[in-house]
């Protein structure tokens, strides 16, 4: 797409219903077509049942052709900032790095399996920069009036999950499996995000409140809690 392409309503003909519905909600057509989106979020994040919630403030960018992202988060413990995080999708790897108190890294990972997981989160999150749902490395097929399965390509590797949408064709939620950390090994796990609410962002409709969790046996471990503070579309200088 070049840099002054808008959507138009042709180019949600070949989308199931309640995927051209739910575009339509975002109030995509007429607007231009997204290259970069920066994201600023607050929230929350804990690592397991019995671990203690650390509140977090980020900063993320996103690439749509090619697909990428980065993600620079800060969490505080003791009310201080003693842990930082970064996440990255770029030219099909992923990598998650980790450091306390800006002096012990806590993981260092750029394992085939993260990288799986890192391109699912990328395709979870397009929610926040949905004109990249119309990309031509994105499926869409259809399941019911209400929801629909989503797969994104992007070297050589395919991911996918379903969407579901409520009554107002806003996406409620997203379902996929996806590698779970444990004890050192990563473990294929049902993973699901909730969104509870929604905005206006940069003159597009999203989710500004959003839920993470891990459906386990002892139940559902929701370990992550995102508030959308602010978006920016195609902010020039920005790169992942």
């Amino acid at each position: 797409m070049t840099t002054t392409q808008v959507v138009s309503e042709a180019m949600l003909a070949h989308l199931p219903d309640p995927v051209q519905r739910y575009m339509r909600w975002t109030d995509v057509v007429g607007k231009p077509w997204i290259h970069t989106a920066y994201v600023r979020q607050e929230g929350r994040f804990r690592q397991g049942f019995d671990k203690p919630w650390m509140p977090l403030k980020a900063e993320q960018v996103f690439t749509v052709d090619p697909p990428g992202l980065l993600w620079n988060a800060r969490f505080w413990m003791f009310g201080l900032p003693l842990m930082r995080a970064c996440d990255t999708y770029k030219n099909g790897q992923g990598h998650m790095f980790g450091k306390a108190a800006g002096l012990f890294t806590l993981f260092d990972d750029r394992s085939e399996k993260l990288t799986t997981g890192a391109q699912m989160r990328y395709l979870s999150e397009m929610i926040w920069f949905p004109i990249a749902y119309l990309g031509d490395n994105v499926t869409w097929i259809s399941v019911d009036d209400m929801s629909a399965d989503v797969s994104l390509s992007d070297h050589g590797r395919v991911v996918g999950g379903r969407m579901r949408f409520d009554g107002e064709s806003r996406p409620q939620s997203f379902d996929t499996t996806r590698y779970m950390e444990v004890k050192g090994e990563y473990i294929l796990t049902p993973w699901f995000t909730s969104n509870l609410e929604y905005g206006e962002r940069d003159g597009l409709n999203i989710p500004v409140t959003c839920h993470v969790s891990w459906k386990l046996s002892e139940g559902e471990l929701t370990y992550g809690e995102f508030n959308i503070v602010e978006v920016v579309y195609n902010r020039p200088g920005d790169v992942v």
